[in-house]
């Protein structure tokens, strides 16, 4: 059995926190049999932000052609899909806020067009990962970017029950993730538990 993981890495430093989290995590996935994992680095995508005009609701696609095109794709045939972002201003960093405003086409797709995001035989059977890093401590430091991507799963036809969540604080400077005492140990844990809950899934 393949499973498809669509890895988004959102922030706009390569091989930060957040992208170094992201690649043990891949690393601990790709370990398991049936895996294959498409990265996908937005700052470098071309994906443009949203233009609010509604066309959507009507064409069924973004009138944009850019690098978020081949993307609509990747989501729906994905199996997995994981954002991995950096906290900046107590949100989501611009890059992958352009990804889930884009994710609108889904929106309009299956609440004003009345179409299904995915066929109905997969509906339950798709997992989404959210890896986050902050350099603050606070217990709050993730609430505010938890909401948008949580928007970006369930347009996505990802349900709440199918999330998953690695959280890691305190890690400010460049590299310091790597000096964090349980982040790796969690990020291999993370892995074992979506590939186990996906496999679930698509075998139920």
């Amino acid at each position: 059995m393949e499973i498809k993981v669509l890895a988004f890495a959102a922030s706009p430093r390569r091989h930060g926190n957040s992208e170094t989290l992201l690649d043990w995590v891949i690393a601990a996935m790709e370990k398991k049999d049936g895996v294959v994992v498409e990265k996908v680095v937005l700052n470098e995508a071309d994906v443009h932000p949203c233009k609010g005009c509604n066309a959507c609701e009507r064409l069924n696609r973004c009138v944009q052609d850019d690098g978020m095109t081949p993307l609509y794709d990747s989501i729906v045939d994905a199996d997995v899909v994981i954002v991995a972002l950096p906290i900046y201003c107590m949100g989501v960093c611009a890059q992958v806020k352009a990804l889930i405003d884009r994710a609108q086409v889904f929106r309009s797709r299956k609440y004003v067009l009345h179409l299904p995001v995915i066929p109905v035989e997969r509906v339950g059977k798709r997992v989404g990962l959210l890896i986050a890093t902050a350099g603050q401590t606070w217990p709050y430091v993730f609430d505010g970017a938890l909401p948008s991507v949580k928007c970006f799963f369930h347009v996505s036809a990802i349900r709440d029950p199918e999330m998953k969540y690695l959280l890691i604080n305190g890690v400010d400077e460049a590299g310091a993730v790597k000096a964090h005492p349980t982040a790796r140990t969690e990020a291999e844990a993370i892995a074992d538990q979506t590939i186990a809950l996906i496999t679930e899934r698509l075998s139920s």
